[in-house]
This record gives structure tokens, C-alpha cells and sequence, in this order.
């Protein structure tokens, strides 16, 4: 998927009206780069692949999931800044470094969400709140994310965690100590990316 396919697919799939609110999240991240590595030097050239869509995929996955979402270790704000701009969902982002929780603070101010989004510098372990949805990008293995982020879901909440190719071996680490129904899905940005899905989440 090329950049141009990255933007198409979103319009396809999204209001293009949201457009806008994407590509000015993409100018506060490179502009943000000469401060702080909020992203890989090396995919600030592809943002709309590597990170736009990657995190507009889960979008999808919860539609039978409505209300709030939460997201840990949200960094430069995937996923979580871009499912509060494709959708109207009130999101949560967690993000215990300083730095990168200013950034994001100063993003949602820029982007006019603050209705909505609600930035908590904090670690997962420190919040206390239930949400419909939880996503983590790139934070820590399953069985170590659930450890430390159960108490923000019901049995209800559905848990959304890109990964990479390791993803079915984190699953099977944490069905050693945990309840829930697992499944691994294929990501659209790259072959070797797979999404865990879980829900029904409890500790055995």
C-alpha cells in the first residue's frame, strides 16, 4: 500500500470530511520530530501507511462495540487520536512519558477535540475508569499489557492489539493465565502485521 492508496482507502471508508483533522495530525508529528522521535525517523515519510491506517483498521473491528474507548501508551496518538477523529467516540489516551503527553495535549487542543478526548499522563496501572473499547499499539506483550490494564474492562470491553508476527505466541502466553476468547486477525498495511482481538477478558 503506497501513501496515495493510504489516503484513498481512508476516504473510501471514512467521512472525507475528516480528512483535514488527519492531515494536520500528520504536520504536528513531523513537526514534533525535531523534538522528540514521537515516530521512527524512518516512517515520517510514510504516516498515512505505517500509522494512519494501521490504526483507522481497528475502527471496523469495534462497530459492534459502541461508547468509550480507551488507548494505552498512545505516543504520537495511534491509535488513538485517529479513532477520535474518524469517529465520535469519546477516547482516553494514556501516556505515561512526559513529553509525548504534552504532544498530545497540545494536538487535541490544535485539532479541536477536547469535547471528547481526555489525555491522562499516567501510567495504565494508575487509571481507574471501564471502557467499551481498549487498544494498545506497541506497548507490551499480552499477557504483561493484561496484567497491568485488566481493571479498565468489563467482560464486555473489547481488546484491540496490533502486532507483529509474534502475535500467536502472546496469545498463547496469555491463555496460560487468562479467560477470554482470542483470535488473531491479518492487518491490511503488511503481511507480516496480525491484530489480537480478545474478549470475555478475565485472570484464571
Amino acid at each position: 500500500m503506497t501513501e496515495d492508496e493510504a489516503r484513498r482507502w481512508i476516504n473510501a471508508c471514512f467521512d472525507v470530511s475528516r480528512e483535514t483533522l488527519l492531515v494536520e495530525l500528520t504536520a504536528l508529528i513531523v513537526a514534533e520530530a525535531a523534538n522528540q522521535n514521537l515516530v521512527s525517523a524512518s516512517s515520517l515519510e510514510s504516516l498515512w501507511t505505517r500509522h494512519i491506517v494501521d490504526s483507522a483498521q481497528l475502527i471496523p473491528l469495534a462497530a459492534r462495540h459502541p461508547g468509550s474507548w480507551i488507548d494505552i501508551g498512545s505516543g504520537a496518538g495511534f491509535p488513538g487520536l485517529v479513532v477520535a477523529i474518524l469517529t465520535d467516540r469519546p477516547v482516553t489516551l494514556i501516556e505515561p512519558r512526559r513529553k509525548r503527553a504534552q504532544f498530545l495535549e497540545r494536538a487535541v487542543a490544535v485539532l479541536q477535540l477536547g469535547a471528547r478526548v481526555t489525555v491522562v499522563a499516567a501510567r495504565a496501572e494508575q487509571y481507574q475508569a471501564k471502557a467499551a473499547v481498549i487498544s494498545a499499539r506497541a506497548v507490551s506483550a499480552v499477557p504483561e499489557l493484561l496484567t497491568s490494564a485488566a481493571h479498565l474492562s468489563t467482560t464486555k470491553s473489547l481488546w484491540l492489539l496490533p502486532k507483529g508476527p509474534r502475535a500467536l505466541e502472546e496469545v498463547e502466553a496469555a491463555r496460560r493465565t487468562w479467560h477470554g476468547s482470542f483470535h488473531v486477525e491479518q492487518s491490511i498495511t503488511e503481511a507480516s502485521s496480525l491484530i489480537i482481538t480478545a474478549k470475555g477478558v478475565a485472570r484464571r
